[in-house]
């Protein structure tokens, strides 16, 4: 319950000491400012870390089919399996609460493309919007293929930015120019910078273009998918792996394939090699929170010396309560909320200036292994309990003793 005159012993106490309450809060308030800038940067290394080792996305699934090498169902081996939009369609519907991002994809290798004068022979990929996300193809210019243009099939291209060197001197006047490729001119919307350099070589167009002037309906070439990420590598590799596995057994039922038939439908998983990914971040992670932890901890013991110097000081004020009659619970609560007043007031400055000073400063690092260090609000509540919890250590020792002292020693205290 709200007590008034407990509020005004607290404001009284803390006027007496200004000096003293200042530093303290100092203590407190800078612990929680060091542990939200580190794990800050923690999150910065993490969004860094992934921009720099994800060639494609971290969660990947690539599906794509071959020959067959068994025979099956009075089907010889040797059998081309030709995967198809409706295969496409099918799995994306019935797995779509797991799908993050999706496409389709149909290639063309060593089509030759010119501009003018100048001219080279590139991987032309018929692609579907979210194409952009599963390669991790950061926009220079323009913009991606979008689904106005798969459904319209619309001879529009997307180049990389090797590309755009090679046939125009500066790739930024590259958008609204008109390439021929493979005998069909196509207007380029964008410019992209992939991860992975030999990617920056390719050309991406509207699969529903490309598939309608090469005739194959039934593409056959493959599907990419990726799955809402997971924090936890194991939790992530289970995911990805039962993912994968059911779709494999869909397809091959779809197709008539021999269970045990490896070739026929095959599949790529990128999460399994990204353990040492995983790992790393989670270290940094537990490394960032056990300093930031640290830190707070010792402004947390420099409240506890600071309280029991307090209740040295008010001894005689604690012995004539208690001579008139004041309970040990009402003393420990009484400095408890001393306590928790000043951790709690000091530390919700610390976690505000932390989170301005990210907002204003984070966004304008720029480095390869840091990006964009923010902290979720998740985060902010979950350090305000532990200010709460801060603050009842910080005074619990202390009004323990204070509760401990009777009232004729008390009352002889000079």
């Amino acid at each position: 319950m709200f007590n008034i005159d407990r509020w005004q012993e607290i404001f009284e106490a803390i006027s007496k000491n200004k000096l003293r309450t200042f530093l303290t809060g100092i203590s407190v308030g800078s612990g929680i400012f060091i542990l939200i800038i580190l794990l800050g940067v923690a999150n910065g290394f993490k969004n860094g870390t992934k921009e720099q080792f994800a060639r494609d996305a971290a969660t990947l699934i690539e599906f794509w089919s071959n020959k067959t090498s068994k025979e099956y169902k009075g089907l010889n081996s040797g059998r081309r399996i030709k995967m198809t939009e409706e295969d496409y369609n099918l799995i994306k519907q019935t797995y779509k609460e797991d799908i993050e991002y999706e496409s389709v994809d149909f290639w063309k290798n060593g089509l030759a493309t010119s501009y003018q004068s100048k001219s080279g022979n590139y991987q032309v990929i018929g692609a579907m919007p979210d194409k952009q996300f599963l390669e991790s193809a950061e926009l220079l210019s323009g913009r991606f293929v979008n689904q106005k243009d798969v459904d319209k099939t619309l001879k529009v291209a997307v180049i990389g930015i090797e590309v755009a060197k090679e046939l125009f001197t500066n790739y930024k006047t590259a958008v609204g120019k008109y390439i021929t490729t493979g005998n069909v001119n196509y207007k380029v919307i964008g410019v992209f910078l992939d991860p992975n350099e030999r990617e920056n070589t390719r050309l991406y167009v509207p699969y529903s273009t490309l598939t309608q002037l090469y005739a194959s309906v039934n593409w056959g070439s493959g599907f990419v998918f990726t799955l809402e990420p997971e924090e936890n590598y194991d939790i992530a590799l289970a995911k990805s792996e039962a993912f994968a596995n059911q779709v494999k057994s869909k397809l091959q039922q779809i197709h008539k394939v021999h269970p045990d038939d490896v070739t026929a439908i095959r599949h790529f998983n990128a999460v399994e090699g990204s353990k040492e990914i995983y790992q790393l971040i989670l270290g940094m992670k537990l490394f960032f929170w056990a300093v930031g932890i640290l830190t707070l901890i010792a402004g947390v013991v420099g409240v506890g010396n600071i309280m029991l110097i307090i209740v040295k000081e008010r001894t005689k004020e604690i012995g004539i309560r208690k001579a008139l009659g004041a309970q040990p619970k009402t003393i420990i609560a009484m400095i408890l909320h001393e306590a928790i007043f000043i951790t709690s007031i000091s530390g919700v400055i610390g976690l505000l200036f932390g989170f301005t000073v990210l907002e204003f400063i984070g966004g304008q690092i720029k480095t390869e292994f840091i990006l964009n260090p923010k902290v979720d609000f998740s985060i902010a509540i979950s350090t305000v309990i532990l200010l709460v919890i801060a603050g009842v250590v910080a005074g619990y020792f202390p009004a323990k003793y204070a509760a401990k002292i009777k009232p004729i020693i008390a009352l002889r205290d000079e």
